[in-house]
């Protein structure tokens, strides 16, 4: 079992930066690969970036590639999304996600946090 709590979300101007960050509880931690999703209002949620448990191997959206970082430590049982060149369309919640397959599919995480609300203002 594993329990994700994200925090770091607000309101930044475009062009700005947030780093997100979700704290994960349970000892099997870093056998996990861990990935960020985003659902905006009206829209599904959508894959953002995603993190083997090696913590080398990491994988983006076409959308936020050369802006955002994917990252973990799994020392201290967190992950984190670094988030630069804010646009208004990154707006949304933000979850993070646990799974035992390195994928962009949604169906392969098992566990989610609760989300973190990003608002990107023009």
């Amino acid at each position: 079992q594993v329990q994700l709590v994200e925090s770091g979300g607000g309101l930044v101007q475009a062009g700005g930066s947030l780093k997100l960050s979700c704290a994960a509880s349970g000892r099997t931690f870093s056998s996990y690969s861990m990935g960020w999703f985003r659902q905006a209002p009206g829209k599904e949620r959508e894959f953002v970036a995603t993190i083997h448990w090696n913590g080398v191997t990491t994988y983006y959206a076409d959308s936020v590639k050369g802006r955002f970082t994917i990252s973990r430590d799994n020392a201290n049982n967190a992950i984190y999304l670094e988030m630069n060149s804010l646009k208004p369309e990154d707006t949304a919640v933000y979850y993070c996600a646990a799974g035992s397959r390195f994928s962009v599919a949604l169906i392969s995480y098992d566990y989610w946090g609760q989300g973190t609300q990003v608002t990107v203002s023009s």
